[in-house]
C-alpha cells in the first residue's frame, strides 16, 4: 500500500515539477506560477499532515486490552494494559500537539507570516547574513516558546504518570537554554558560513557548501559524544569488573579494538534504558545508560553491544554517513539552480528573492522527494538491523540478545504490535517480534 501522501509525492515530483521548471525558465504571461507554486506548497503540507494522522489511526486499530498471543511471555496482562494505555495517551497527545503545529505552519503560509518576518529582519540590517540569522532566529525562538507547554505536559504529566520521568524543573529549563545556545552557535554559525560561501562563489556555491557540511558532519560523528553530550549528561569510564572484562573479551574475540567504554547518567532524565555506539577510529566509543546496567545481566548487555559492534563491522556506520553526504550534495545542487528564482520567493509573498526565503520554499517542495528517499533508507536500515542481529547471534549468544530486546521493550513500554503500514513508512528497525523470529534460527 503506497498511501495518498506517496501518490501525491510521485505526482508532484514527476508531473508538476517538470511543468513548473519549464514555466520558471520560460515564463508565460498567462500563468502566475508563484500562485500555482503556493498552492502546491499548501497541498504538500496538508497531505503530509493527513497522511501522518492516517498512519496514527491505523496504529490505534492494533490496540487492545486483551493480551495478544504473539506477545505472551514478553508482557503479562497487567504490564500489557499499562503499555496500551501509554500508547493511547501518547497517540492522543500527538494528535493535539501535531494539529497545533500543523495549524501554525499553515497559517504562516496562508497569511504570509514568512514575508512578515522577512520584512522585520531586513528592517534591522542590510546584510544578507544577519537578515537570515534574524529571520531563522525569530522563527525558531517563537516556535520553541510555543512548544514548551507541550513539552512540559509530555515530560511532567505523561512520562511522570507511567514512571519514566526523572527530569527536574531545573534540568528541564537548563536543557532548553543550552539547546538554544548550542543551536544558535552551531546552527547560526553554519548558516552564516553557507551564505558567505554563496555570496563569494555564486554558481559554485553548492560544491563548497557540500565540502563544508561534509567536513562538519564527519567532525560531529567523531566528536559529538566528547563535545556536545557532556553539556547535558555526565559520562564516566566503565569501572573495572565483570562487565568491563566481558565486553573487552568479546571485542578482542571479534577483532574490534575498543578502549573507550562509558556509562552515561541517563537516569537524570528518564528510567528508559538504551546504549549506543559513536565515533570512528581511535575516537570510537560505546556508551551504556546507567539504567541499562541496572536492568540487565552481564551477558544481555554484552549481547546488545555485540549488535552495535556488528553495525561497525558490517560498515553500516560508514554506509549511513556516505548516503547522508551524497543526499546532501544532491539537495544542494538542486537548490543552487533555484536559489535566486523569483517564483520561489513570490510564492511566500516576498517580491525580491533572497537566500533564506528561497530555502524555506525549497525545503517544503523537496519534502516529497525526501519522503520517498526516506522509505528506501528505512528499508536499508531494517536490513542492516537484521545483519547486526545476525552478527551478534553468530559471535555471541542469540538467546541473550533475545532476552535483552524483550527487557528493553517492556522497560520502555514499546508497542509490540504496530500496524504494518506504519512500520513500512516510519520504522528504521524491525519490530521486536520480527527480530525475535529472526533470532530463533540461531538458537541451539
Amino acid at each position: 500500500m503506497t498511501g495518498p501522501k506517496l501518490l501525491l509525492s510521485v505526482f508532484i515530483c514527476f508531473v508538476l515539477y517538470p511543468k513548473l521548471s519549464l514555466a520558471i525558465f520560460v515564463p508565460s504571461k498567462k500563468t502566475n506560477m508563484h500562485n500555482i507554486l503556493f498552492w502546491i506548497i499548501i497541498g504538500i503540507i496538508v497531505v503530509d499532515f493527513l497522511f501522518e494522522k492516517y498512519l496514527d489511526y491505523l496504529n490505534t486499530k492494533t490496540m487492545s486490552d486483551v493480551l495478544p498471543k504473539e506477545v505472551k511471555g514478553i508482557y503479562d496482562e497487567e504490564k500489557y494494559k499499562k503499555q496500551q494505555s501509554y500508547q493511547r495517551e501518547n497517540q492522543k497527545f500527538g494528535l493535539i500537539s501535531g494539529s497545533f503545529s500543523f495549524v501554525l505552519t499553515l497559517a504562516m503560509f496562508l497569511f504570509f507570516g514568512f514575508a512578515f518576518v522577512d520584512n522585520l529582519a531586513w528592517g534591522y540590517t542590510s546584510s544578507a547574513i544577519l537578515a537570515a540569522l534574524i529571520f531563522f532566529g525569530l522563527i525558531m525562538f517563537v516556535s520553541d516558546l510555543l512548544s514548551i507547554p507541550f513539552s512540559v505536559y509530555n515530560t511532567f504529566v505523561i512520562e511522570e504518570k507511567y514512571g519514566f520521568n526523572k527530569t527536574t524543573p531545573k534540568t528541564f529549563v537548563f536543557d532548553i537554554l543550552k539547546g538554544w545556545l548550542i543551536g544558535g552557535l552551531i546552527g547560526g554559525g553554519l548558516l552564516a558560513v553557507i551564505i558567505l560561501i554563496y555570496e563569494k562563489t555564486q554558481n559554485m556555491f553548492w560544491v563548497y557548501t557540500w565540502i563544508v557540511i561534509s567536513a562538519f558532519s564527519i567532525f560531529m560523528a567523531m566528536f559529538y559524544s566528547n563535545l556536545i553530550v557532556p553539556l547535558f549528561n555526565k559520562q564516566t569510564p566503565l569501572e573495572e569488573g565483570e562487565l568491563r572484562d566481558s565486553i573487552k573479551s568479546f571485542a578482542d574475540k571479534v577483532g574490534f579494538k575498543l578502549d573507550n567504554i562509558f556509562v552515561i547518567n541517563g537516569s537524570k532524565r528518564s528510567t528508559k534504558a538504551n546504549a549506543y555506539f559513536t565515533g570512528f577510529g581511535a575516537k570510537k566509543r560505546i556508551v551504556l545508560y546507567d539504567t541499562l546496567i541496572e536492568e540487565m545481566k552481564t551477558e544481555e548487555i554484552v549481547a546488545v553491544l555485540a549488535h552495535e559492534i556488528g553495525h561497525y563491522k558490517k560498515k553500516h556506520v560508514i554506509q549511513g554517513l556516505l548516503i547522508s553526504l551524497i543526499q546532501t550534495g544532491i539537495v544542494l545542487f538542486i537548490f543552487s539552480l533555484l536559489i535566486n528564482n523569483a517564483t520561489l520567493s513570490q510564492a511566500l509573498g516576498v517580491e525580491v528573492p533572497n537566500f533564506h526565503i528561497g530555502l524555506v520554499a525549497f525545503g517544503i517542495l523537496y519534502s516529497p522527494v525526501s519522503f520517498i528517499l526516506g522509505i528506501f533508507i528505512n528499508i536499508l536500515s531494517r536490513k542492516n538491523e537484521y545483519q547486526a542481529d545476525t552478527f551478534a547471534a553468530k559471535n555471541y549468544k542469540p538467546e541473550a540478545l533475545s532476552s535483552a530486546l524483550k527487557k528493553l521493550s517492556v522497560k520502555n513500554l514499546s508497542n509490540l504490535t504496530p500496524h504494518k503500514t506504519y512500520v513500512f513508512f516510519h520504522y528504521s528497525h524491525p519490530t521486536l517480534l520480527q527480530r525475535l523470529n529472526h533470532l530463533k534460527q540461531f538458537n541451539s
